[in-house]
């Protein structure tokens, strides 16, 4: 069977594709380093993490990103024997704007090396390519529409690209007005038996969104949409364990059975946070006699059959579930992400103290363009994260430690710093929707303690804190004494709602991380040895 989530935690926007008798998804990453996260299958079970695509200023400059913007659903496809990755960076989503300029790169390996970007329109975002039968390629994207009081959402448009010349030619047409449901995006168009289908993203991002199908014998339309409603959707069912189901894409496998690749997300209580992020999932698709396509109950389940003669060995857990990393390694592992800007070894250094990440502070945690965090995603609602630390801070603007983090005004940062006598101090810092404050009664003295050990806890809606001063086998921890609300790392709560515009939740999903500042730009540094990640 295939378990739903198949990505948990932070993987939205799922871009399916199949080479041969390989599967491989592609996920928003936003405002997150690498960009356009990659994920290989052979089996459609199995998930084994590829890190991401975008790894250089060359593909993709994400300094002075907001919240929630950057890379925003990418789409990848498989003709002619390159992978074709196109993906939107969005400047902002505030006032009806979003400034997204699209961008396309190729590569013969999903691994690249890729292609210098093709620069594409900023009509809209969602984009993506379709491969047509007759050797043409299509780039489709809803089209996105600034004006007061107008729909924000303002259809799905097509233009032919030429791969030749690398550009857009043609008119642009609109071919589809979405449905009641609104809010219409993430087109993909699918030749099969005649018909062209246009697979939809409706109803926004959270509780109402669903995958819509509407179908043509022509490729510019007109588009009958199916009558028998969504392809998915788990709108008014608080129930289902499984929410926000939309945002699909759909592939054949070798044998020609059909799955949906599409989001879902995990509240905690019924219609309630989702610390977890938006997740991937997959659904098994039947084609029924009138030709339209149908997933069981029209709902997302959490166990699917796999595609016929799937033989499944037994396997250990996913790194992404349990990883131990001594940064042995020349580069930073796939599970690793940074904020704002690659992990070039100015910043985050592997070289400069053998099995240790060496990274330098960078500014404050309210800044967008010289963070210095290296952050991995949270999985499961119960996890552990453990990490040992050493630093020397010789200020009140040198810090170092763990973060459980959301974004820059949602987090949690235990840390080492210096007091005013210099003395090295452990303290907890919480932002709160931008305000920072500092937890009371928590503060301990660690003066003359070389090496300290960091973690954090999430027991579903409990978050907390402990430190040891002998870290290794023996460690002998020492909890805060304070629980906290870990549901502050959460879409829902990031929302920033204004009235007459699209509800701007939050995208990303919770994170826990190595985190240093360098405030005064003095030379601080912290040395990171090993990092435990458990997901229970």
């Amino acid at each position: 069977m295939i378990r739903n989530p198949v990505l948990p935690g932070f993987h939205p926007d799922p871009s399916i594709v199949r080479a041969g008798s390989d599967y491989y998804i592609a996920t928003s990453t936003f405002e997150w380093f690498p960009g356009v996260r990659l994920h290989h299958s052979t089996d459609l079970v199995h998930w084994q993490p590829l890190g991401g695509a975008l790894t250089e200023r060359r593909l993709l400059d994400l300094t002075g990103a907001a919240d929630s913007c950057g890379i925003w659903a990418p789409n990848l496809t498989y003709a002619d024997g390159l992978f074709h990755l196109l993906y939107t960076d969005v400047a902002t989503f505030a006032g009806g704007y979003w400034d997204p300029q699209n961008y396309l790169i190729t590569a013969p390996e999903v691994t690249g090396p890729w292609s210098d970007p093709v620069v594409l329109h900023g009509r809209g975002f969602d984009a993506s390519l379709f491969h047509d039968e007759d050797g043409t390629t299509w780039m489709l994207s809803m089209r996105a529409d600034w004006r007061p009081g107008r729909n924000r959402f303002g259809g799905i448009e097509i233009q032919q690209y030429d791969p030749v010349a690398r550009r857009l030619t043609g008119p642009a047409r609109l071919i589809f007005e979405g449905t009641g449901a609104g809010l219409t995006e993430a087109p993909n168009i699918y030749r099969k038996d005649s018909w062209y289908y246009l697979v939809t993203a409706e109803g926004g991002t959270s509780w109402e969104h669903q995958v819509s199908v509407a179908r043509s014998r022509q490729l510019f339309g007109e588009y009958e949409v199916d009558p028998g409603g969504p392809l998915l959707t788990s709108a008014g069912r608080p129930e289902l364990p499984l929410q926000k189901a939309g945002h699909g894409s759909l592939v054949q496998t070798a044998g020609g059975e059909w799955y949906l690749a599409h989001l879902v997300a995990r509240p905690y209580t019924p219609t309630g946070r989702c610390v977890l992020g938006r997740e991937a999932a997959l659904q098994k698709v039947e084609w029924a006699t009138d030709a339209w396509p149908r997933i069981h109950d029209g709902v997302p389940a959490e166990q699917v059959p796999a595609p016929a003669g799937v033989t499944v060995t037994p396997r250990p857990p996913s790194s992404e579930l349990l990883e131990d990393d001594d940064f042995d390694a020349p580069a930073l592992g796939p599970n690793w992400s940074t904020l704002r800007r690659p992990a070039t070894p100015d910043w985050a250094d592997l070289a400069a103290r053998p099995s240790h990440l060496r990274i330098h502070g960078g500014q404050s945690p309210m800044a967008r363009h010289r963070p210095s965090l290296v952050a991995r995603r949270v999985t499961s609602p119960r996890c552990t994260f453990d990490v040992t630390c050493e630093f020397e801070p010789r200020t009140t603007r040198q810090l170092a430690g763990i973060t459980a983090y959301y974004n820059s005004r949602n987090w949690y940062y235990l840390h080492l710093t210096a007091d005013d006598d210099g003395t090295p101090v452990l303290d907890l810092l919480v932002c709160d929707s931008g305000q920072v404050t500092t937890a009371p009664g928590l503060r301990t003295v660690v003066d003359g303690v070389p090496r300290v050990g960091l973690r954090i806890a999430l027991d579903g809606p409990a978050l907390t804190f402990a430190y040891t001063t002998n870290p290794g086998p023996v460690a002998v921890w020492h909890t805060l004494g304070r629980t906290f609300d870990a549901t502050t790392l959460s879409d829902e709560y990031a929302a920033v709602i204004v009235p007459g515009e699209p509800e701007a939740w939050g995208f990303t999903g919770a994170f826990v991380g190595l985190w240093v500042q360098d405030l005064g730009a003095e030379g601080g540094y912290a040395d990171f040895d090993r990092a435990v990640y458990r997901a229970g």
